[in-house]
């Protein structure tokens, strides 16, 4: 079965969501999804079977077990199954549901008819085996920080997304106005599905473009152009050695929205930040997560 993939299904406190999400990102899982269970929730991951053996699977539950133990609440179930590659990537689409996010954005699978007109900007999405589908707090914070930078008013504004995963937040800055943005994964299946999200929505490659690779690449892609804006939703480790970087192709006036990030991992990115002329304006959180809204020094 060198094509079939690990469904893993975790039932578990709703207060060990955002955990066990993150400790999913880390082990490599793609197409996450939650569902409602009474009291509980399942949250269903996958991953491709070259990736990991049953005992990297029974390390991971470990892992569960200790970070339930560690904050107190009862230990989740963890169960896995193959399923053949043509099943995976639907397999979770059916318990994913059209989400309003922060005042202006309306996420909505790509398989569902369409909506009726809004006010809200619509963003169609089909992540594929790309991170991004709004459902998760990360997500949902970097997108209600863009309200606030982007706007018709500013609409020159010229942008990166750095890890841009399934394109979500590319999107979105396109949606509320920005001129051009430059979105880059090392992953080449979020890349095409990037593409794929930008084709849905009607973005011309010109004004959203999306290549592999990471923050190096972009002096290439801008021409050398400073940007006004970075975006960023990975991991925290990830974040602090990009942080240099990130103060290279900064314009003066450039602002940043960077998450991904636990609250026990928000001291040392300040520290970085602050080590390479950044201010940190604003720091969101929602649960165990943060979102950093900074600016240039």
């Amino acid at each position: 079965m060198a094509n079939s993939w690990w469904e893993i299904q975790i039932l578990c406190d709703p207060d060990l969501e955002d955990l066990i999400f993150w400790r999913l990102e880390k082990f490599g899982c793609r197409g996450m999804s939650t569902e409602v269970k009474g009291y509980s929730l399942l949250l269903r991951a996958h991953l491709p079977q070259m990736q990991a053996q049953l005992l990297d699977l029974a390390a991971l539950s470990l892992w569960l077990r200790q970070d339930a133990l560690t904050v107190g609440v009862s230990v989740p179930v963890t169960q896995w199954h193959l399923i053949d590659e043509e099943d995976w990537s639907s397999s979770w689409k059916q318990h994913w549901e059209p989400q309003e996010i922060g005042d202006r954005f309306l996420i909505y699978p790509a398989w569902l008819p369409l909506p009726e007109p809004s006010e809200r900007h619509l963003l169609r999405l089909d992540p594929g085996a790309a991170f991004g589908t709004g459902n998760h707090q990360t997500t949902q914070l970097c997108l209600e920080a863009l309200e606030m930078r982007i706007s018709e008013e500013n609409s020159d504004l010229v942008v990166a997304d750095i890890g841009c995963g399934s394109g979500i937040l590319s999107i979105g800055a396109v949606l509320l106005g920005a001129k051009t943005v430059y979105a880059v994964d090392i992953d080449p299946l979020a890349v095409q599905a990037a593409r794929s999200n930008r084709d849905l929505n009607e973005i011309s490659a010109q004004r959203l473009m999306v290549e592999r690779g990471s923050i190096d690449v972009l002096p290439k892609l801008t021409g050398g152009q400073l940007v006004n804006g970075i975006l960023c939703n990975i991991l925290a480790e990830v974040i602090i050695d990009l942080i240099p970087e990130m103060s290279a192709i900064a314009s003066p006036n450039c602002w940043g929205i960077l998450s991904g990030v636990l609250l026990e991992q928000v001291k040392p990115i300040a520290d970085t930040l602050e080590q390479h002329d950044w201010i940190v304006a604003t720091l969101w959180k929602r649960q165990d997560w943060c979102c950093f809204n900074i600016r240039r020094s």
